[in-house]
């Protein structure tokens, strides 16, 4: 009998789940997802480079130094965006001012 009370396929898991969970959830996770916009967002800066992008511009900027080097990573970035571009190196911006 005890071991009959504390089987867990005895009791029904939708019974215990009310029927306004679904309804709940949604106000919630638009609030998350609105959170989560604001603290990414950042300014938009009048200087030109890659963009920051929720993290991944400064991680690819890193990459890109560490793949190709500095010479041809600031040649690259300077083809692209003009002679003062801003980049990330090692998680701090940088600028590569070059004419």
């Amino acid at each position: 009998m005890v071991l009959e009370t504390l089987n867990p396929m005895h009791y029904n898991i939708t019974s215990l789940v009310p029927d306004t969970m679904p309804v709940a959830t949604v106000p919630i996770l638009i609030l998350v997802c609105f959170l989560f916009l604001i603290w990414n967002h950042e300014e938009t800066s009048s200087i030109p480079g890659p963009g920051y992008c929720m993290g991944i511009g400064p991680l690819l900027s890193h990459g890109r130094f560490l793949w190709m080097g500095v010479g041809k990573a600031c040649n690259y970035y300077n083809k692209t965006y003009g002679e003062f571009v801003r980049v990330w190196i090692s998680g701090e911006e940088t600028f590569i001012i070059s004419k």
